[in-house]
C-alpha cells in the first residue's frame, strides 16, 4: 500500500522536474553560465574587494562638531542608515495605525461579505505594487526626499500587515465572538473590547515583524530618491566606485543582523514559543497532514 508521505514526496518530484523543464524553455542559452563564475572573481577581485571604508568617515563639509571617538555619526554610512531606520520607524507606525481597522473590515468573521472583499481590494490594491515603485510615485508627487519614503513605506505596510492581522484575526477562536454577540454587543464594541485584547499579541508582534521587513526594504527605496542609504549606494553606483557600495552593503548586512535579534527577542515576549515543542520539518511543510 503507497502511503502518504510517498504520494506526497512523489508529487514534489514532479513539480520540480516540471519547473526545471519551465525552466528550460525560458532559457535559449545555459552556455552563458559557464564563464558566469569567472567573471564573478574578476569583478570581485578588481572592482569590489578590498570594501573602502571612507564611508564611516566624517564628510568635509559641513564640519563636524561630534566627540572625536563619535565622528563616525557625521558619516554618510551613519546619516543613511539612521534616516532608513526613521523611515521604517514612522512607516510602520502609521501603517499599522491605518490597516488596523481595515483589517477588521476585511475579516470575514466579523464584517459582512460585501465589506470584506471591498476591504481586501484595497489592501491588495495597497501591497500589489513594491515599495521602491510607490517610491517613485511619491518622489514624483512631492519631490526627493524621506517624506517620498515615509508614504511609499506605509502604504505598502498598510497593504501588507492588514493581510496578516485579518487572517490573524479570522483564526481567532470563536467562543469569544459567539459570546460578545450573544450579548448584544455592537461590532464597534466587539472589535475594541473582544478582537484587539484577544489578538494584541499577535498584532504586536506583526508590527515588530514589520518594522524589520521595513528597514530592509528601506535600504532600497533611496535608490530612486526616497531617502535613506539607499540614495549614497545608488549615488556611487553611477560613478562605479563598487568598492564603496559594498562597504555600505556590509553596513546593512550587519544593522539588519542586529535588528533581526532584536526582533525575535522582541517577539518572544508576545507569542508563546516556550510552551510549543519544535516541530518537524515535514511538519512545518505540512502541518495538518497526519502519517
Amino acid at each position: 500500500m503507497i502511503t502518504l508521505k510517498f504520494k506526497v514526496i512523489s508529487i514534489i518530484l514532479i513539480m520540480i522536474m516540471f519547473s526545471f523543464s519551465i525552466l528550460n524553455g525560458m532559457v535559449d542559452d545555459w552556455g552563458r553560465l559557464s564563464g558566469g563564475l569567472e567573471n564573478l572573481f574578476i569583478f570581485f577581485g578588481e572592482s569590489l574587494w578590498p570594501p573602502n571604508w571612507r564611508v564611516i568617515e566624517p564628510e568635509a563639509y559641513p564640519v563636524c562638531t561630534a566627540y572625536p571617538y563619535f565622528d563616525f555619526t557625521c558619516s554618510t554610512a551613519w546619516k543613511g542608515m539612521t534616516e532608513t531606520i526613521k523611515i521604517a520607524f514612522v512607516s510602520t507606525i502609521f501603517g499599522s495605525l491605518i490597516s488596523l481597522p481595515i483589517s477588521i473590515l476585511a475579516a470575514r468573521n466579523l464584517s459582512s461579505l460585501g465589506i470584506s472583499y471591498l476591504a481586501r481590494v484595497f489592501l491588495a490594491a495597497a501591497r500589489s505594487l513594491p515599495s521602491i515603485i510607490w517610491a517613485i510615485f511619491f518622489v514624483i508627487l512631492v519631490g526627493f526626499g524621506p517624506l517620498s519614503g515615509v508614504l511609499a513605506m506605509t502604504i505598502y505596510t498598510v497593504g501588507y500587515l492588514g493581510k496578516l492581522q485579518y487572517e490573524a484575526i479570522e483564526g481567532m477562536n470563536s467562543i469569544p465572538l459567539e459570546a460578545a454577540r450573544s450579548m448584544g454587543l455592537s461590532k464597534i464594541e466587539i472589535a475594541t473590547g473582544v478582537v484587539i485584547p484577544e489578538m494584541a499579541n499577535s498584532l504586536i508582534s506583526q508590527m515588530i515583524f514589520m518594522f524589520e521587513y521595513n528597514v530592509r526594504h528601506g535600504t532600497v527605496i533611496g535608490i530612486v530618491g526616497a531617502g535613506g542609504i539607499g540614495y549614497y549606494i545608488n549615488l556611487y553606483l553611477k560613478f562605479l566606485q563598487y568598492d564603496m557600495v559594498l562597504s555600505y552593503l556590509i553596513i546593512i548586512f550587519i544593522v539588519v543582523l542586529i535588528i533581526d535579534f532584536l526582533s525575535i527577542s522582541a517577539r518572544s515576549y508576545f507569542n508563546e514559543e516556550g510552551d510549543i515543542s519544535k516541530p518537524s520539518w515535514w511538519n512545518i511543510i505540512f502541518p495538518n497532514l497526519k502519517m
